[in-house]
């Protein structure tokens, strides 16, 4: 037995190893598999009698528009910007760009910068010998770099979408076969734990969602109140980014910019601003955790350092790992050690 017991240990190690390029796509691929079980059922049995390859195959494709189309909308804001982009640092270089009126009504720090723009931008000698100070080697080495990571990144998308169709087509055959596992390594308790660490899972995932999209659309309100230049692309976009750390922050800061920038209010810009800071803070430290914790059966302070713990542990996937870590140890603790002891003063 202890020879068994070590050689599992041993191609268990291995395995991890062998597969540590890829664990961080497996387990993502897992999480959406998990949150959106229920929802693919539902999908597989309108269209079909049931789950089958194309099912599997059809949901799949739906998570892949609804994840890409948000980036790939990103990138197309980015390319139109491109050239008004360049055609700024080309006036800016050949006769200096003034100092734009919306930085005097700045609530913070206008007078600093105005200075530093007037000392650098405006002035056409300065302004080339400042743009000049910028790399040209350094930029291309950036930009090659961020098309390798890119890649990547593309390429680990592709094979977590993959992972999650053979996930989707073999569901009820892995659950049933993990959770024998899980009874015949601790018992009955075993199963407890698997359902709540799958809540947990679904609470994360749905809350998440559900925040983001409220939060997007109580920031996009704020856009079409002060008329942001494509205030419903924005507003999309904050949604997006709304479910990475700080990425609708990002958003809403690009859109202040580009409105104040554009000929807008100062006055309007800082609202947005100041808008979206409130809408994301409350959104994300008192509705976020509490929408979580409810559904995942966590308390409230659990919740929140499971969210906020698991990001500075484990980056962005912390995000979901840190509930189910959470939810793990409260039901070990309730079903394994609180619960018997009271069994046995109740005896």
């Amino acid at each position: 037995m202890n020879a068994r017991v070590v050689l599992a240990l041993v191609l268990v190690a291995l395995a991890l190893w062998t597969a540590a390029g890829f664990l961080t796509a497996l387990i993502w691929a897992a999480i959406l598999a998990t949150a959106l079980w229920p929802l693919y059922i539902s999908f597989a049995t309108r269209l079909a009698s049931g789950p089958s390859n194309l099912t599997a195959l059809a949901f799949t494709l739906m998570v892949a528009l609804i994840l890409v189309a948000p980036m790939s909308l990103a990138v197309y804001q980015l390319a139109q910007q491109g050239d008004v982009l360049v055609s700024w640092l080309k006036r800016a270089g050949e006769s200096g760009v003034d100092v734009p009126d919306w930085l005097s009504r700045l609530p913070v720090a206008a007078e600093s910068i105005q200075q530093w723009w007037r000392a650098n931008l405006s002035d056409p000698k300065a302004a080339s010998a400042w743009l000049k100070s910028i790399n040209a080697d350094n930029a291309s080495d950036l930009f090659r770099t961020f098309g390798g990571q890119l890649l990547h990144r593309l390429f680990m998308l592709l094979f977590s979408l993959l992972a999650l169709f053979v996930l989707l087509r073999n569901g009820r055959l892995i659950a049933n076969r993990f959770l024998e596992t899980s009874d015949r390594l601790f018992g009955e308790a075993g199963e407890g734990l698997v359902e709540r660490m799958v809540a947990a899972t679904r609470g994360t995932v749905n809350g998440t969602v559900l925040v983001a999209l409220g939060e997007g659309l109580l920031i996009g309100v704020g856009y079409l109140i002060a008329g942001v230049p494509n205030a419903i692309v924005f507003t999309i976009l904050t949604a997006a980014f709304a479910m990475l750390p700080f990425g609708a922050w990002l958003a809403f800061s690009a859109a202040a910019l580009i409105l104040a920038s554009g000929g807008g209010s100062g006055l309007a810009a800082a609202g947005v601003f100041c808008w979206g800071a409130v809408v994301m803070f409350a959104g994300d430290h008192f509705v976020w955790p509490t929408l979580v914790g409810d559904s995942a059966r966590l308390p409230f302070l659990l919740a929140f350092v499971g969210i906020f713990g698991g990001l500075a542990a484990f980056g962005l996937l912390g995000l979901f790992l840190g509930p189910v870590i959470m939810a793990a140890l409260l039901a070990v603790w309730r079903e394994w050690i609180f619960r018997p002891a009271l069994q046995e003063k109740a005896g």
